[in-house]
């Protein structure tokens, strides 16, 4: 069985209203973080840059406004479902891309093959995969405290 699934989406990074361009940006989706996708764009000059959001969110986002906190999905228009802007944020920064609907939806419904929605928690060793994540973030946080 694959264990994931990655596709290279061009999108345009909107720098302003007035400026913008296209870049490759890769999605991939793994089966040992069944409820996640990573989202990894390169800009010139800088090192490569990767945000991992749940896979619900973006399934969401291709048709209505969704997203708290850090990540925003939802339609370029409410009355169309052409193309789709997602906004990744941190503090004050943020970065926003805007992509066709149809590579977004074609990279989902491969992930859905590989794990239908709904089918996550039937993973083997997720639940472990999970503990060890917390063991090692409060770790981390005990001994930088």
């Amino acid at each position: 069985m694959r264990e994931s699934v990655q596709a290279e989406v061009m999108m345009s990074f909107l720098v302003s209203e007035e400026l913008s361009f296209r870049i490759p940006v890769e999605l991939r989706y793994e089966t040992c973080d069944p409820y996640a996708v990573r989202l990894t764009f390169h800009l010139p000059g800088d090192a490569p840059v990767t945000w991992a959001f749940g896979r619900e969110l973006l399934i969401d986002g291709v048709g209505r406004p969704c997203g708290d906190g850090d990540v925003h999905i939802a339609p370029a228009d409410p009355e169309s479902f052409g193309e789709v802007l997602i906004r990744l944020q941190v503090g004050g920064d943020h970065a926003l891309f805007r992509s066709g609907a149809a590579p977004l939806v074609a990279f989902l419904d491969r992930t859905d093959k590989l794990v239908p929605l709904g089918q996550e928690r039937a993973l083997a060793d997720f639940d472990t995969h999970l503990d060890e994540a917390l063991d090692r973030i409060l770790a981390e946080e005990q001994s930088a405290g």
